[in-house]
């Protein structure tokens, strides 16, 4: 794929006269906040915001940035104490925040349930993109693999995980990726060869099964896997210290194929740093893992009824198409339900699958179990 290619609560959403009259006959403020990098505060600001207002006179978007001191974390335990007290958040939405946190939030009512909010367009998010009915998963993203179109025919790119391994073989140095502690875009390749040592089967690794007597043995036999492929590394066993130093390398023509973040690998694109028919490719086998932005919304939210609409609106064609075309995200709803042509267009990394990872013990074991077994002569910074 080519740059050039990208480019209840008894509310029925947008969709629907009943909340297009009530956008249209209130004035409302909603304060979004976002602790996502720039490139996502930026799309609010110059995409999402103005199309919402556009339809709604009258409606505002406060995009508000919370990256520092404890982020969007501090703003929910905010809203769970306004809740208790039965005062307002002075927040009306979080873009990407785990309704999990914090502790209690759910038991509590702390967040809408999107299951039961009545939004006309619910029913066309991803099932598999859905971790819990208090997230609205309007964005995601995914490691994919990136490609010197100019060394590598599109038809020779590796669409599974043997004709990858085998690629890298072949093709000595030519391929890279980061340590898995210093950027998830090499971290997710690594867990990706755990997958595929356990069968292709993320549903084996839960946030809870962690067990330190059986786990290890799971996780190395996908070192075993990465080990095996060491040797045919950029400079024969090289790793970058983050996803961006990957980037760099392929920018530099010093590797023909990295592992990289959908959104980071076209912003690089959209800035010259990699040419336009960089290529793109999801393997088909099982995707590299990533992950979805759940927005979250404060049932005590000033503006509550506005910001469901808001909601419903993210999961539009318009926002949805926006995701994939301008951030290198991945639509929260399900590819079928996007225009045919978009979905020609994107038909080599649209993932048949959408595997993701847990974090906890499992991740800090990924991390020291690949320093040990695959990279041992490497300092941890």
């Amino acid at each position: 794929m080519k740059r050039r290619d990208l480019m209840k609560l008894g509310l029925a959403g947008l969709a629907t006269p009943a909340i297009a009259r009530m956008a249209h006959a209130q004035t409302a403020r909603i304060n979004m906040f976002t602790s996502s990098d720039a490139n996502i505060s930026d799309f609010w600001t110059n995409v999402i915001a103005p199309a919402f207002e556009a339809q709604n006179p009258g409606v505002s978007i406060n995009v508000v940035i919370a990256r520092e001191g404890g982020g969007t974390n501090v703003i929910a335990e905010r809203a769970l104490a306004a809740l208790r007290t039965g005062a307002g958040p002075q927040m009306d939405m979080i873009e990407s925040h785990d309704p999990f946190i914090p502790a209690g939030g759910i038991d509590e009512g702390l967040w809408v349930n999107w299951e039961e909010a009545g939004l006309a367009n619910y029913g066309r998010i991803n099932p598999l993109a859905i971790q819990s009915p208090f997230g609205l998963p309007y964005r995601g993203s995914q490691v994919l693999l990136a490609y010197d179109a100019d060394r590598l025919p599109a038809a020779d790119a590796p669409r599974t995980w043997d004709e990858l391994s085998t690629w890298i073989r072949e093709n000595p140095g030519e391929f890279i990726y980061n340590r898995p502690d210093r950027g998830g875009s090499g971290g997710n390749f690594v867990r990706r060869a755990i997958h595929e040592a356990n069968g292709r089967d993320p549903s084996v690794f839960t946030i809870d099964n962690f067990d330190p007597e059986t786990s290890p043995a799971m996780l190395d036999a996908g070192f075993e896997l990465l080990a095996g492929l060491a040797p045919h590394m950029f400079e024969g066993g090289a790793y970058t210290s983050g996803n961006a130093n990957s980037i760099q390398l392929l920018a530099q023509g010093a590797v023909t194929m990295i592992p990289a973040w959908s959104d980071m690998v076209l912003q690089a694109i959209n800035e010259g740093v990699l040419p336009e028919n960089t290529g793109l490719i999801q393997l088909q086998d099982l995707a590299l893992s990533g992950g979805f932005s759940q927005a979250v919304v404060p049932v005590n939210a000033e503006n509550l009824e506005t910001t469901i609409a808001l909601a419903d609106f993210l999961l539009t064609d318009e926002m949805q198409n926006a995701v994939i075309t301008a951030i290198g995200g991945f639509p929260g709803v399900s590819w079928e339900v996007l225009p045919a042509e978009l979905r020609e267009r994107f038909a080599d990394v649209v993932p048949t699958s959408i595997p993701t990872f847990p974090g906890g013990d499992w991740g800090a074991a990924i991390s020291d179990g690949w320093y040990r077994t695959v990279a041992p002569n490497l300092p941890r910074e």
